[in-house]
């Protein structure tokens, strides 16, 4: 016969160590600070470009500004958005908003 023999953990005693500060309380999460919410509406503005460079109706952006393709796809009558031309008239100085994602490739 063969005896049965007992899981390793059996011949182990259970010890708990307990918390030098007991129980700690949950500290309220801090409001987001200003910056992540410029970072976040940054990035927001900045899809809503990359889509109007990556949408077809408004002809080709190789070569130009995205505010020169808001211009000519509107005189062509292509309706673009109001709301790509707003984003590029605050921003007239940065390039990350006025050149269009293909900007660094050779025509």
């Amino acid at each position: 016969m063969t005896t049965k023999r007992g899981l390793i953990t059996d011949s182990f005693k259970v010890v708990k160590k307990s918390r030098k500060g007991g129980k700690r309380e949950k500290s309220p999460t801090p409001p987001p600070s200003p910056q992540k919410e410029a970072d976040s509406i940054q990035e927001e503005e900045q899809e809503k470009l990359r889509q109007f460079d990556l949408d077809w109706r408004f002809g080709p952006c190789t070569g130009i500004s995205r505010l020169q393709r808001w211009e000519r796809a509107k005189l062509h009558g292509l309706n673009p958005p109001e709301e790509i031309r707003d984003l590029l008239l605050q921003t007239p100085a940065d390039s990350h908003y006025n050149l269009s994602l293909w900007n660094e490739y050779p025509l």
